[in-house]
């Protein structure tokens, strides 16, 4: 979840740590002309900033805000360490203490038995003057116990510091030790807890690394920190990309990979060569230059092979370098990037969607999504929440073997050429453009008129398919759709269509009315929907800048209703216009668009609007 989002949900006593830390940070940075010029905007107040202006600031302070992380973990010991690594897996971005116990339950019994395997291994083993795997394992435990012991020396309590562990990170990746195989030594070393995680939850809290919602008892961690944490511990890529390239590779290549660090090969299924080498926390890197390939292999064809791999995972990579490392570069960067336009691919209606139709699938896709992103049973799978946790439509698709999505793209009847996932998306994207094209027969509830347009709908989901798809045309127009504030503010009797935030935590009300024959006049009902809504979200602490109401057309009685309602601000848009203002914004080059213009009140005028973008 984005640090903007989690600031939006949560009140002044449980972001007040975070702040803590933000504010501490700017005081050390004032010599920064652009940070201290964002202060003087709040006048130094940081506890009344608004989320914008707090991400804003976080921003401008990332640098020491990363080597304040640093410090942190260093100080806070193997349990705090053991809870970043679980708090910043893919899917565990938000999640509720008892499911976060659980897990900690789960992989500190994997750590500790991996512990005890390795250390029974290290103690047989007799050097034979080869530098094999456990030679290697045996050098880095010999290299931990030394570091951790050292400070005893200067009757101090032991530790590995700060700066230790920067060497050491560096040894384990030269002697291709796995990240499951580092912190399993070191708990063989510096043993992890195994029970009571409140104290080290509130470590990190009163860090300013997580934020605890206690009403929910749930805890979360923003995105924005755990890419900074990544960089500290050198993950190049989210383990959600990592498995991606794996799945791509081919039998004999994963084979090679697990070799090289000492790992069984006979009688491994695919699926658990995977699994084996995602879970060890190998350097994705390492295994893209070296351990994916023949050792004879040549320069040449390593480069080959990756410049392949691009091709096949259809990646839109335009200039792929020329040296080994330039192509994986290329390839890690694209794909760290890659998260925002992955989700602007398809709607939240086609991403409902595809996960229905995925649901046909043995196992389920609900399944498969909570096995690898450990999302807890009682949670909703829904494409609010995947988007909350950053899992992605191509994410999901993901989650099948290369076999299976082929299976799934030949029951669609889509071409058996080309990268099937990709195939997949765009036919869900392209039923998406179709329903945006013929936006103004979904406002009418045209039945026969989309009908003839190839779009096969019932009349009873109409009313449901024109909200997604006004909220999809708003996305496009470059509009912050905010569903998580969404549900916050809905009960079971008010349900807003639409929630837009803006800056300084203000926000848009929106109302979709698809409406049959003639001109939308019911004023009297929907003014006390929409103002309902607006009393719940300032209970919320946002400001209704302006309510919003989309329909086909509008009488001449509710234009002046609205025009003479004293209560709240209420913007009128055709359908017809939206879609209009749209088509023009997707013509410019560099469209000048801003939400601004819908808060203009009354009977909207799209033609003005389309010729100002």
């Amino acid at each position: 979840m984005k640090l903007s989002q989690i600031l939006s949900h949560t009140n002044q006593v449980e972001r007040s740590k975070f702040i803590n830390c933000i504010d501490r940070l700017c005081q050390e940075s004032k010599s920064d002309e652009e940070l201290s010029a964002q202060l003087e905007k709040i006048n130094g107040q940081l506890k009344a900033a608004s989320g914008n202006e707090i991400t804003q600031l976080f921003c401008l302070v990332k640098k020491r805000f990363r080597e304040h992380i640093r410090e942190q973990i260093a100080l806070g010991g193997p349990q705090v360490s053991l809870l970043i690594n679980i708090l910043t897996r893919d899917g565990n971005a938000v999640a509720t203490i008892p499911w976060v116990e659980s897990l900690y339950a789960k992989d500190y019994q994997s750590i500790d038995r991996l512990s005890q395997q390795l250390l029974q291994e290290i103690n047989d083993y007799e050097s034979q003057g080869e530098f094999e795997r456990l030679e290697r394992l045996k050098v880095y435990y010999d290299c931990m116990h030394v570091a951790f012991s050292n400070d005893l020396k200067a009757n101090r309590a032991a530790k590995v510091s700060e700066d230790e562990r920067t060497i050491l990170n560096v040894l384990s990746e030269r002697l291709g030790i796995s990240q499951e195989e580092v912190h399993a030594i070191e708990h063989s070393v510096d043993p992890i807890p195994e029970l009571g995680i409140d104290s080290a939850l509130e470590y990190l809290r009163e860090s300013g690394l997580i934020l605890i919602n206690r009403r929910r008892s749930e805890v979360m961690i923003a995105d924005e920190v755990t890419s900074l944490i990544h960089e500290i511990q050198g993950k190049e890529v989210r383990d959600k990309y990592a498995l991606r390239i794996l799945r791509s590779l081919t039998d004999s290549e994963l084979s090679n990979v697990l070799k090289a660090h000492g790992q069984k090969v006979r009688g491994i299924s695919r699926q658990e060569k995977i699994s084996t080498i995602s879970h060890s926390g190998l350097s994705i890197r390492h295994i893209l230059a070296n351990d994916m390939h023949a050792e004879d292999a040549s320069q040449n064809q390593r480069k080959e092979r990756v410049k392949l791999l691009i091709e096949d995972m259809d990646l839109d990579i335009q200039r792929i370098g020329v040296r080994l490392q330039d192509r994986i570069d290329v390839l890690l960067n694209f794909l760290n990037h890659s998260e925002d336009e992955e989700f602007n691919t398809l709607s939240v209606s086609g991403f409902k969607e595809l996960l229905a139709a995925l649901s046909l699938t043995d196992p389920k896709v609900e399944e498969r999504i909570r096995s690898d992103f450990e999302i807890e049973n009682k949670e909703s799978i829904d494409p609010e929440k995947l988007r909350a946790l950053g899992i992605t439509p191509f994410d999901i698709l993901y989650l099948y073997s290369n076999d299976e999505i082929k299976i799934i793209r030949n029951d669609m009847g889509l071409s058996r050429r080309g990268n099937a996932r990709s195939q997949i998306i765009e036919s869900y994207a392209s039923a998406n453009d179709r329903l945006i094209e013929n936006y103004s027969l979904l406002a009418s509830r045209d039945l026969q008129g989309l009908h003839q347009a190839g779009i096969d709908i019932k009349e009873a989901d109409i009313g449901v398919k024109f909200e997604e798809i006004t909220r999809s045309i708003l996305e496009q127009l470059g509009m912050i759709v905010d569903e998580d504030l969404r549900k916050d503010i809905n009960t079971a009797k008010d349900k807003a269509d639409i929630i837009i935030s803006l800056d300084n935590d203000d926000v848009i009300i929106g109302e979709a009315k698809s409406f049959k024959n003639g001109s939308f006049a019911k004023y009297s009902s929907t003014s006390r929907q929409v103002k309902s809504y607006v009393k719940r979200c300032e209970a919320n602490g946002h400001r209704v800048a302006q309510v919003l109401i989309i329909a086909p057309a509008f009488s001449d009685d509710f234009v002046d209703a609205a025009d003479m309602d004293t209560d709240i601000n209420i913007s009128l848009l055709e359908a017809a216009g939206l879609k209009k203002i749209l088509d023009a914004y997707k013509q410019r080059r560099h469209p000048n668009f801003s939400a601004k213009l819908l808060t203009k009140g009354g009977l909207l005028k799209a033609d003005l609007i389309s010729k100002s973008i």
